[in-house]
């Protein structure tokens, strides 16, 4: 037969969705989306034919059997139908990792969430009065609580409430920053350029690695508005530097009748330093110090949901409240749900370390993270004895990632596998790949690592498996 035949003898569209094989292999689709994949699976058949000039007539029958068809079709439908945004298995080290989303909620934080995601809930309806409430009241006592500050607000991440604090309250008027201090984070969001967009001219005082007290004091004129101080998340200058004491900034100001914003970025309830992570000022600290009003993340190391947070003075947060453009900035029902829940378990120092995910990582000790590492090897030796992989525990050193404690090491273990029939990237790339759920390690030496200290307790099983998986599949069998 002929490329024409052969294009003739392909099964008629009515005829494929009356075959019973067919029917049972698509019953999960709806009628609409059967018939869009056949006529996608036949039209590929059709483009395939023309390309092959030379092709057995048995393989063509083969390719042309209905139930065939259907499979194909299956197939199609499944991809299209899978989720583009899916879990992964983080064994990169980097506790905060931008790329992978960041924070993973705690059990009560996603229980809160899909409480009120399934149903109504009363996101701006007062139960008590019955009667129109307000969104910001949900965690602001909480906040209030935790940092001891007077009032506090919720907009969509810290990059918007720098831009809600400069616009609403220094707009027309200048802003004194340290040269220092004028950071780019993530996304080339850069502090010179958002003042600029806010409506507020930048004043630079002193030099990149030294400003004095009396470089603030000489800067402040009839048209400062505010003193800006923001936390170098990402970065630290050592060696020869300085940098005035935040009380000694707070008083200057406070004299010359000046607000003090302080941006602290990542943000942290928790004190870290207490347990021996890093350095980072904690927000109670800064409202302890007199700074008016401090903005910061939700999704960093507080460890809950993308929030930017305000806290501060009743009056500077009510002027942001009633600001024009604060409706485009607000949050939905679900953040607030996942951060009321991750500020009720931080209320209790001992149960944030069990149930936040990044108190616990930050945290957990170095023999926790080495016992994790040795059920993971142990578990992939009794999964896969006959893979040529080397398999070994390490020591390691992660991170925390999110453009936080950029100085700071934790020591923690890594399972590493070195495959003898292919490369560590080729095996690191099935991994991410092929893995279910996919797992995003790093590559060192010829060796794929799995860090241990961003592996989830609950995901030792599925790391196994997913690892198992891949390996048993083809890759690098011995």
């Amino acid at each position: 037969m002929g490329i024409q035949e052969d294009l003739r003898a392909l099964p008629a569209m009515h005829r494929l969705l009356a075959d019973a094989d067919v029917q049972r292999a698509l019953d999960e689709f709806s009628p609409r989306l059967r018939r869009w994949a056949l006529e996608q699976v036949l039209a590929e058949l059709r483009t395939w034919r023309r390309a092959h000039v030379d092709v057995r007539p048995e393989s063509w029958q083969a390719q042309t059997e209905p139930l065939r068809i259907a499979e194909c079709a299956k197939r199609l439908l499944q991809a299209r139908m899978a989720p583009s945004l899916r879990r992964v298995i983080n064994a990169t080290g980097v506790v905060l990792h931008t790329n992978l989303g960041r924070a993973p909620l705690s059990n009560l934080a996603l229980q809160r969430v899909q409480a009120v995601a399934a149903g109504y809930c009363n996101l701006e309806y007062d139960l008590a009065r019955g009667e129109r409430g307000s969104r910001h009241t949900h965690v602001e006592a909480r906040l209030r609580e935790l940092t001891g500050a007077e009032a506090a607000l919720v907009v969509n991440n810290n990059a918007a409430a720098v831009w809600l604090v400069l616009n609403a309250l220094a707009k027309g008027g200048e802003a004194v920053v340290s040269r220092g201090q004028l950071v780019e984070i993530g996304g080339s969001f850069r502090i010179p350029d958002i003042m600029r967009e806010s409506g507020v001219t930048l004043r630079e005082v002193g030099t990149t690695n030294k400003t004095r007290l009396s470089d603030y004091a000489q800067a402040i004129g009839p048209e400062t508005r505010m003193v800006v101080l923001v936390h170098p998340s990402n970065y630290r200058i050592v060696g020869f530097t300085d940098e005035p004491p935040l009380a000694g900034v707070v008083e200057l100001a406070h004299e010359r009748q000046i607000l003090v914003y302080q941006d602290l970025g990542s943000g942290a309830l928790f004190d870290y330093a207490a347990h021996g992570v890093g350095d980072e000022p904690t927000v109670r600290a800064s409202l302890d110090a007199g700074v008016d009003i401090v903005s910061f993340s939700g999704d960093k190391l507080l460890g809950s949901a993308q929030a930017g947070i305000i806290v501060g003075r009743c009056e500077l947060i009510e002027r942001l409240r009633k600001h024009p453009l604060m409706r485009a900035l607000r949050v939905d029902k679900l953040t607030l749900a996942a951060l009321d829940a991750t500020l009720a378990d931080l209320a209790d120092e001992e149960h944030a370390r069990v149930r936040i995910p990044v108190v616990r990582m930050l945290t957990e000790s170095e023999e926790t993270v080495r016992a994790r590492a040795d059920e993971v090897a142990s578990g992939l030796a009794q999964a896969i004895p006959d893979l040529a992989v080397q398999c070994d525990v390490r020591p390691s050193q992660a991170t925390v990632g999110g453009g936080a404690l950029p100085l700071t090491m934790l020591p923690s273990h890594a399972v590493c596998l070195r495959p003898s029939r292919c490369s560590a990237q080729q095996l690191a790339d099935a991994l991410r790949r092929e893995g279910e759920p996919p797992v995003v390690g790093r590559v060192e030496n010829d060796e794929v690592w799995l860090d241990m200290r961003t592996v989830q307790p609950w995901e030792v099983h599925e790391l196994i498996q997913a690892v198992a998986a891949v390996l048993g599949g083809g890759m690098d069998k011995g």
